[in-house]
């Protein structure tokens, strides 16, 4: 901090310490999106399957215009993922801002792999809420079969496939901005590998097993470790935007009566 033009930063070894400006927007978004994330999880978690291979009793069975007896409650887990996939697209860009510059190529990809996969879901979960949970609702069911969240292997499923693939490769590549040394930043580099990875393996995995019986089977999973991902890295992050950023020491200046002797004039 400059005050009278004089840095009055706390030092640390010599090495001035200075916080993110954003540090308590970026601290509280990172533990927004831990907290959204639980709620996202509780409620997709008690949202039982209707149709597909988990559905155990009372099954619905195509068109699927039965499924008016279950709104609005089975759409009640769609709003805090919605939430939750643009919190993580906006932590995705802060990172990229107060990262370091020799990252900045990595979190930059990050970002514009989050915007494209947070697109592809917020435009499908907006079809479900805004299309046919009042179609649904209103008898006017022609034609929605196809694009309906109870069908295994519709359009909404296939839309939720491509997202979190592609939200998968956001967080590989955003693992590369957490390369110091220290345990937080390992943790985070881990986490987001891992979880990563999971997310884009387990489709190619999930397809060759199941074939052309993947159904939902992908997005369960995806999703799942999405969450997981999402809390705690959230926690993490907390302590990550919270940390003090450590600038580079300055080069040392010699004493005058160090340095060689003046020019002539």
């Amino acid at each position: 901090m400059i005050r009278n033009g004089v840095d009055t930063s706390p030092s640390v070894g010599g090495t001035t310490v200075a916080a993110s400006p954003t540090g308590r927007l970026d601290t509280g978004l990172a533990l927004t999106t831990s907290i959204v994330g639980l709620v996202a999880l509780v409620t997709g978690f008690t949202t039982p399957p209707r149709s597909g291979p988990f559905c155990r009793t009372d099954c619905l069975s195509y068109p699927y215009t039965d499924a008016a007896a279950f709104v609005t409650r089975d759409y009640w887990w769609l709003y805090p993922q919605s939430v939750l996939v643009l919190l993580v697209l906006v932590l995705l860009v802060r990172i990229h801002a107060v990262g370091p510059r020799t990252a900045q190529q990595f979190s930059g990809i990050a970002v514009a792999l989050g915007s494209v996969a947070v697109a592809v879901l917020l435009i499908d979960y907006a079809i479900q809420v805004a299309v046919l949970q009042p179609s649904l609702t209103l008898g006017e069911t022609a034609g929605l079969s196809s694009i309906s969240q109870y069908n295994p292997h519709g359009v909404f499923i296939a839309l939720e496939n491509l997202g979190y693939l592609i939200l998968g490769l956001a967080m590989l590549t955003i693992a590369a901005v957490f390369s110091r040394p220290s345990r937080l930043e390992r943790g985070l580099r881990w986490l987001f590998l891992v979880g990563g990875a999971l997310t884009v393996a387990a489709l190619p995995a999930l397809a060759i097993t199941y074939g052309a019986d993947l159904e939902y089977r992908y997005e369960v999973a995806a999703i799942a470790v999405f969450w997981i991902t999402a809390i705690v890295g959230g926690v993490l992050l907390v302590r990550w935007f919270g940390s003090p950023v450590k600038a580079p020491p300055r080069a040392a200046v010699p004493a005058r009566e160090q340095a060689g002797p003046l020019p002539p004039r």
